[in-house]
C-alpha cells in the first residue's frame, strides 16, 4: 500500500494534482479541502489511499492523516463510494464531517450532493461509535447542549408553546450561542416565539 507521496508538484487542479516523484508522475484525486491546504511551493507531501478495482487503480491524496482517516471511515459505509466520500470532504472539513456524525446531524450529511436520507442515517449509524472511540471526541459537549436544550424545551412546553416550533427556535438560539445555559436559551426563545 502506498501511504504517502512526496515530490515536486507538477500540476494542481481543484480535483487532482500530479506529483513528480523521481521522474514518475503520480496522478492523485483530491478534495477541495486538500486543494485549499496545498501550498504553492514545489515540494509537496500528500498522504494517500490506493483504491484497487478490477478496471482501475486510483490514488487519492490528502493534506493530513486525519482527512485520510475520515475518508477511509466514510468508504467503509455501504452505499458510500470513494467519489461520494471525496465530495463530502470537498463540501465540509474533516472536523465538520466528524462533528456532524457525532451530533447525528442528518440534515448536514444529507446536504451533500449524492447523499439521500437513508445513506445519511447509515453513515451516522455506522460511524458514530467509531469516531467517538478513535477521535475521543468529548461527547459531553454534545450531550451538555442537548441536556440544556431538553430542559429549555420542556420549560417552553409547560408554558404552553408548541413543541416543534419551540425546538426550531431553540436550535437557532444554540446555533448562534452553542454554550448558552438553560436560562439564556429560554429567554432568547421567548423573544422569538
Amino acid at each position: 500500500m502506498i501511504t504517502h507521496i512526496q515530490g515536486k508538484l507538477v500540476e494542481k487542479n481543484p480535483t487532482n494534482v500530479v506529483i513528480d516523484c523521481n521522474g514518475v508522475g503520480y496522478f492523485l484525486n483530491i478534495s477541495l479541502h486538500t486543494y485549499s491546504q496545498i501550498p504553492n511551493n514545489e515540494n509537496l507531501k500528500l498522504y494517500t489511499h490506493l483504491q484497487v478495482k478490477e478496471d482501475a487503480h486510483t490514488l487519492f491524496g490528502f493534506s493530513s492523516m486525519a482527512e485520510r482517516e475520515v475518508f477511509r471511515l466514510l468508504i467503509s459505509v455501504s452505499g458510500v463510494g470513494a467519489s461520494t466520500a471525496r465530495t463530502m470532504l470537498s463540501s465540509l472539513t474533516p472536523q465538520q464531517v466528524k462533528e456532524g456524525i457525532v451530533q447525528e446531524d442528518v440534515a448536514l450529511i444529507q446536504s451533500i450532493k449524492g447523499i439521500g436520507a437513508k445513506t445519511a442515517q447509515r453513515v451516522i449509524l455506522d460511524l458514530k461509535d467509531k469516531i467517538l472511540k478513535v477521535y475521543d471526541i468529548d461527547e459531553l459537549s454534545v450531550s451538555k447542549n442537548n441536556t440544556n436544550k431538553d430542559e429549555a424545551l420542556s420549560a417552553l412546553e409547560v408554558l404552553g408553546f408548541n413543541k416543534k416550533q419551540s425546538e426550531r427556535v431553540i436550535d437557532k438560539v444554540l446555533k448562534n450561542t452553542p454554550d448558552a445555559d438553560v436560562e439564556h436559551i429560554i429567554k432568547e426563545a421567548l423573544k422569538n416565539l
